[in-house]
C-alpha cells in the first residue's frame, strides 16, 4: 500500500454539521475502496493566497491515508465533483532511500600535546 496525503478546501459558508459529513464522506471513500485513514487535522478558516471563484477564505482539511494507487483517482473524482470543495491536492509519499553511508567521526590531533612538545625540543637545542 501506498502513503498519500491529501489537502483539501471546503467552502466557508458551509454550515459546520454539513462540514462534517462531507469530512466523513472523504474518510469513508478512503476506506471504501480498501484505503485507510491515518490521520485528519481540521486546520480551520483560513484566508487563501489568492481570490478563488471570489472567495477569499476557506475551511483547510488535511488527511493522511494508504491506499492502492487507483484511490487518489477515485478520490480526487469525487473531490472534483463536489461543489463545497474549492481546490484539492493528493500528494503520493515516497520512503526516502539513502545510499550514502553515515561518516564516521575524525579525531583530530589534539593541538595542545604539539605546542608542548615543541618548547622542550627547543630547549634541548
Amino acid at each position: 500500500m501506498n502513503k498519500y496525503e491529501l489537502i483539501y478546501i471546503i467552502d466557508t459558508t458551509v454550515e459546520e454539521a454539513a462540514r462534517k459529513e462531507l469530512i466523513e464522506k472523504f474518510n469513508g471513500i478512503v476506506a471504501a475502496n480498501g484505503g485507510e485513514v491515518v490521520k485528519v487535522e481540521e486546520w480551520g478558516k483560513r484566508r487563501l493566497a489568492y481570490a478563488i471563484d471570489y472567495k477569499t477564505e476557506g475551511y483547510y482539511v488535511y488527511v493522511a491515508f494508504n491506499g492502492t494507487s487507483e484511490l487518489p483517482k477515485e478520490l480526487s473524482r469525487n473531490l472534483g465533483i463536489n461543489e463545497n470543495v474549492i481546490r484539492s491536492q493528493i500528494v503520493k509519499l515516497l520512503d526516502k532511500k539513502s545510499s550514502v553511508k553515515p561518516r564516521a567521526a575524525r579525531v583530530a590531533p589534539v593541538a595542545d600535546e604539539a605546542v608542548a612538545e615543541a618548547p622542550a625540543a627547543s630547549a634541548q637545542e
